[in-house]
C-alpha cells in the first residue's frame, strides 16, 4: 500500500509539532552527515577487503 500525499502531509505536521520548525534543518543536516560517514565507512571496508585478498596468479 503506497503512501499518498495526504499521509505525507500528516507525518510532516506531526514531525514539525514534535521537533519544532527551527530544529528540522539541524536534524536534516545531522542525518546527512551521518549518511556520509556511513558510506565512507562502507567504502573503507571494501578497500580493506580488496587489499586482504591474496593475489591470484594468471596461468
Amino acid at each position: 500500500m503506497p503512501i499518498g500525499p495526504t499521509e505525507l502531509i500528516i507525518i510532516l505536521v506531526i514531525v514539525v509539532l514534535l521537533f519544532g520548525a527551527r530544529k528540522l534543518p539541524e536534524l536534516a543536516r545531522g542525518l546527512g552527515q551521518s549518511a556520509k560517514e556511513f558510506r565512507k565507512g562502507l567504502s573503507e571496508d571494501d578497500k580493506k577487503a580488496e587489499e586482504a585478498k591474496p593475489e591470484q596468479k594468471q596461468s
